[in-house]
């Protein structure tokens, strides 16, 4: 904490290379006051400094918070998901549209994505990390429930650039609000860089609300449940998250972030969770922008779970959320 980031920006089709301190980019001294923290809250693990960031900005980058023992622990427990050595219960595996035709062999080269780890109890430990729970708790309070856990390992691109992850924000798959309640903790496995895919974020546009999304129309195509905003300007001022091994961003459900295409002959690793706030309420997401996930995910899970096809997506989430923190309230 408090040692230098470099970021990378892009606005009007200008890249340049900038390097700020994580928690003063783009905030002005004078834009804030205690009372009008809206994202953040009152502990004594975020500076002031940090919380005027989040609130501005919607993410906030804590240099080397996981050690390399436990990311090399997480390393390992994928490579042997993929080699089949382990149950996949609850786990949804998935594999890159440029792949997915060919034939299966069990390895990491041909698995892109374990969304769902919540029953993998190696992969779960970062979800419980202290380290990662004392900032978790800035943005949700003391009670913690985790509800969605992802391992990504972006591979190299087929020159399709099907590797990509259109701009989205991440309240698109919560059923759940409110959304000031909710973060994403997303730490790096390896070094990632613009090179690699590493994310990219439109800094302040978590103080929006929930824009429709839609499967992009791009010619190479594009991953199941890989929505993208719909009507975005690519002249919308971003930031380049490069970051180390072990570097861990926090952000926003309604910051509009995504990732580039990997152009390196590595596979970029990341691990990641949301955690919601035990207080936060189940909506109904019928007659809403996030309707066409619903029934995507429904269908999937039908198909290869046999899940009831008249079950809701609050359905799908009573089942896997669990508390990790406090005490289960609403969730």
């Amino acid at each position: 904490m408090g040692q230098i980031l470099k970021l990378q920006f892009r606005s009007k089709g200008m890249e340049m290379s900038k390097t700020a301190h994580p928690t003063t980019w783009a905030v002005s001294s004078t834009s804030f006051h205690p009372p009008q923290f809206q994202y953040t809250l009152d502990n004594d693990v975020l500076s002031l400094e940090q919380r005027k960031f989040y609130e501005e900005n919607g993410f906030l980058v804590i240099k080397n918070l996981v050690s390399d023992d436990d990311i090399t622990r997480f390393r390992n427990q994928f490579q042997r998901i993929c080699k089949q050595e382990v149950k996949h219960e609850g786990m949804m595996i998935m594999r890159d549209v440029s792949t997915e035709k060919s034939k299966f062999i069990p390895s990491e080269e041909l698995i892109t994505k374990v969304q769902n780890f919540h029953q993998d109890e190696e992969l779960f430990r970062y979800c419980t990390l202290p380290e990662i729970l004392k900032y978790v708790e800035c943005f949700t309070g003391p009670n913690i429930m985790v509800v969605h856990t992802m391992m990504i390992n972006k591979p190299p691109d087929s020159g399709k650039k099907t590797t990509r992850h259109p701009f989205h924000q991440d309240l698109h798959y919560f059923p759940f609000r409110p959304s000031n309640r909710i973060v994403a903790a997303w730490t790096a496995m390896e070094q990632v860089n613009r090179n690699n895919g590493c994310l990219s974020v439109l800094p302040g546009t978590h103080k929006g609300c929930l824009k429709p999304h839609s499967y992009p129309q791009w010619e190479g195509g594009v991953n199941i449940m890989y929505y993208g905003i719909e009507g975005y300007d690519e002249n919308s001022p971003r930031v380049h998250l490069e970051m180390e091994k072990g570097d861990t961003v926090f952000f926003h459900p309604l910051l509009i972030h995504g990732s580039g295409w990997n152009k390196s002959q590595g596979y970029r690793k990341a691990i990641s969770c949301h955690f919601a706030s035990a207080d936060c309420h189940y909506i109904d997401v019928k007659g809403t922008s996030q309707e066409s996930f619903e029934k995507d995910i429904l269908e999937t899970l039908h198909k290869v779970y046999g899940f009831p096809e008249d079950a809701s997506l609050k359905d799908i989430y009573r089942l896997n959320v669990q508390l990790v923190k406090g005490e289960r309230i609403n969730l």
